[in-house]
């Protein structure tokens, strides 16, 4: 699954010294696997302490990686998911506009640290997946000082915006046909 790099918000506090990428993978009609990967000074990074992965709101406030897909219809869905296994899916009308939880069974994340890198990945049943829909990837970095740093594919906007699809430059990846063995 090939990776983009994100890049960290010109107005976001200092950042640690650390390198991000993402991907997302259809893995099926409806299955996409999300995959993030940090890299660099780790011990700098506040990460939360795990626990049951629960549906939880509000994790945009700390460390966390997040996914945002455009819908046929016109609306579009955020997910998010917490290195504590916790994790949240949301669907919305418009640009910021008619939020409500999105009804998916709940996501299986793992996350692992080995050295200098850390990798969250998440598989996410969502009933339908489009491959050709806008796909933005990002995630939200606290420090240890508790400063938080937001990370894209892009940054249109003067103000951290992930909702802005200006900054979904990238599409879901197929399962290549040899995967499926």
């Amino acid at each position: 699954m090939p990776f983009v790099r994100l890049i960290r918000h010109p107005s976001s506090a200092a950042a640690p010294s650390i390198t991000l990428e993402a991907a997302g993978l259809l893995l099926g009609e409806s299955t996409v696997r999300f995959s993030y990967r940090v890299s660099g000074d780790l011990g700098r990074i506040r990460l939360p302490a795990e626990r049951p992965g629960l549906r939880t709101d509000g994790l945009w406030r700390h460390t966390c990686f997040e996914a945002f897909l455009s819908r046929d219809e016109g609306g579009y869905l955020e997910l998010n998911f917490s290195p504590s296994g916790a994790w949240a899916a949301y669907t919305f009308d418009g640009y910021r506009s008619g939020m409500k939880p999105l009804e998916v069974k709940p996501p299986a994340i793992t996350c692992r640290t080995d050295g200098a890198t850390l990798t969250l990945q998440c598989t996410v049943e969502l009933g339908s997946a489009d491959a050709d829909a806008a796909l933005g990837l990002a995630a939200v970095i606290e420090d240890v000082d508790g400063h938080v740093s937001y990370w894209a594919l892009a940054h249109p906007r003067t103000r951290p915006d992930f909702h802005d699809k200006g900054a979904w430059m990238s599409k879901l990846e197929h399962r290549r046909r040899e995967e499926h063995v």
